[in-house]
């Protein structure tokens, strides 16, 4: 009588035990983006001097253009996997008085061309 009181009492603990991680896994969650997915492609496109519009065309609307400082955009792109860390990219786009970008910063590098002259 005891044996088949083990008998069921070890795989029932044995699944409490591991339940909640195996169950975890078996729950689909569905990958979560929000804002601008850039890719470094499009920013090796980036030259120094090209307007405001040029750079909208070519990145698309900037996720936040703060009141107080219009001559700088931000892209930002985060990522959540369903099962893993999320991801974040940011990238700033600054602009001088005359509205001709002068410079980005973040998590892209600008490109070869950046400082040759546009055509």
């Amino acid at each position: 009588m005891q044996f088949k009181k083990w008998l069921v009492a070890i795989p029932l603990a044995v699944t409490m035990l591991t339940g909640c991680s195996v169950a975890e896994k078996l729950v689909y969650r569905i990958d979560i983006n929000q804002g601008n997915y850039i890719e470094q492609e499009a920013v090796d496109q980036l030259k120094f001097g090209m307007t405001k519009e040029q750079v909208r065309y070519v990145l698309g609307s900037p996720m936040l253009v703060e009141n107080g400082y219009p001559n700088t955009w931000y892209y930002i792109y985060h990522h959540t996997p369903g099962h893993s860390d999320p991801i974040q990219k940011n990238l700033l786009v600054h602009f001088d008085a005359h509205n001709t970008l002068i410079n980005i910063a973040g998590d892209f590098n600008t490109g070869d061309a950046f400082f040759q002259q546009l055509n």
